[in-house]
């Protein structure tokens, strides 16, 4: 039996990103988020807080 045999569920290929001026790929490890949920928070990232509506995302426990 090999390891991939093993998993109940196929693994997910792990996904990865171009690299510019390179043959290669790097891959995606972790994806940090960043909140622009009070108007202040958007105006220091530079955006208008009254022009985009919010987005919200919550992650299930």
């Amino acid at each position: 039996m090999t390891a991939t045999a093993a998993f109940v569920v196929e693994a997910v290929p792990r996904p990865t990103l171009p690299v510019d001026g390179e043959r290669g790929v790097f891959p995606v490890r972790r994806v940090y988020c960043v909140g622009r949920n009070y108007a202040a928070h958007a105006r220091e990232m530079g955006h208008d807080p009254d022009r985009e509506p919010p987005f919200f995302f919550q992650k299930n426990p």
